[in-house]
């Protein structure tokens, strides 16, 4: 059955950090510093955004929400402009062109999707830092769904929405876990390691 649509992942494919992984990966440097800005003891700030990590993974609340939650976790309302700031530059990282353009030119023949694990605030984030609303027919956001990958279900329903069958889709994530959530979902998948390897292995399954 020919593959009539590809669905890419954000964070660590669409959106790197400077050594070519996933930004987020770094968010543990800029907790401890602005523990240290803050006054906080080790840990604090840290412990308190994993506790807020998952509501904000599924939606849970909404991002004024975050924001409330934030101060009360130890950041200043003052300070707090230039906590979010830091944060969304990080989530946000250096954009993936040379993939993003591959992508673009695979339309229309094929229909296109990102998929993320997501934080309530990132659509509006991502679209006007990088325009990825202009990029794909459809945005999944865990975020807005309330399910996050490897769940079969946000597999499903992106493949719903862009009216094909799992069969007839190619999902790439840097993560083998969701790698392997596509695949037992039904879609084809390829973990994305670069954009050389990655764009080889769609191609050939295209």
């Amino acid at each position: 059955m020919p593959i009539r649509a590809i669905i890419l992942d954000i964070g660590g494919v669409l959106e790197l950090s400077r050594d070519g992984g996933e930004p987020t990966a770094a968010f543990r440097a800029l907790i401890a510093a602005w523990e240290a800005r803050l006054g906080l003891s080790r840990g604090a700030l840290g412990g308190h955004l994993e506790h807020l990590r998952e509501g904000g993974l599924l939606g849970h609340y909404s991002e004024a929400d975050w924001h409330a939650r934030l101060i009360a976790g130890g950041v200043a309302p003052e300070q707090l402009p230039g906590f979010l700031r830091e944060f969304w530059d990080l989530y946000l990282g250096t954009f993936n062109a040379e993939l993003a353009a591959w992508l673009r030119a695979r339309r229309p023949r094929h229909r296109t999707a990102l998929l993320s694990n997501s934080f309530v605030g990132a659509r509006a984030r991502e679209h006007e830092r990088h325009g990825l609303g202009e990029l794909v027919d459809l945005i999944v956001y865990s975020h807005e769904e309330g399910v996050a990958k490897p769940d079969p279900r946000i597999y499903q329903r992106t493949c719903d929405r862009l009216e094909v069958r799992p069969e007839e889709a190619v999902f790439l994530d840097d993560l083998e876990e969701f790698v392997e959530g596509a695949r037992a979902a039904g879609l084809h998948a390829v973990r994305f390691t670069g954009n050389g390897e990655a764009i080889t292995a769609l191609e050939a399954l295209l």
